[in-house]
């Protein structure tokens, strides 16, 4: 069965700074149009920073458009262009001031296929040296530490609820 769609048009809605808004006419695979509107973004990194001694570093900060504070691994924009893994280096230097030589691929994510083209890849970092965060102007963040354990306990009890952090703890136990 052909599942795919076709694009037939689409319009530039909205042009920001992070993000790009269009909405397409679409081709559905019986016949029949519809419309798809669709965010475009660069798409992300996170990494999941592990201690030598096995304390995994999480950051706390507030999320607008949530109006929480939420606790998740650490993670940024994708820059056109910039290798993902030097994109995950950079964030575990600057949202938790971490240094590793140990960098492990876990894969890409697509964390809400149904508006957004954006794609999250993360890492796993182990044996992870602690110096002092230097966060973006704009951003504010507390460096917590927890073992895998507590960690499993807050994702069972919805203390942790970000996606990409899910994720990238999940994907982690497997490869410790």
């Amino acid at each position: 069965m052909n599942l795919r769609e076709e694009k037939i048009s689409s319009e530039l809605l909205f042009d920001g700074r992070i993000i790009k808004v269009k909405k397409d006419v679409v081709t559905l695979p019986n016949g029949n149009t519809s419309t798809r509107e669709c965010v475009e973004h660069n798409g992300g990194c996170a990494i999941v920073p592990i201690t030598s001694d096995g304390m995994v570093l999480l950051v706390r900060q507030f999320r607008y458009p949530y109006d929480d504070v939420l606790l998740e691994i650490p993670a940024g924009k994708l820059e056109i262009g910039e290798d993902p893994m030097q994109c995950a280096v950079r964030e575990l230097r600057e949202e938790v001031g971490g240094m590793t030589d140990n960098i492990i691929d876990l894969g890409v994510v697509y964390p809400s296929p149904g508006y957004t083209n954006e794609k999250i890849r993360i890492y796993l970092a182990t044996d992870v040296i602690c110096g002092e965060p230097d966060p973006d102007e704009d951003e504010f963040l507390q460096v917590e530490s927890y073992s895998l354990e507590d960690i499993m306990i807050m994702i069972e009890s919805n203390e942790i609820k970000d996606g990409k952090t899910i994720i990238g703890l999940m994907r982690s136990i497997g490869k410790l």
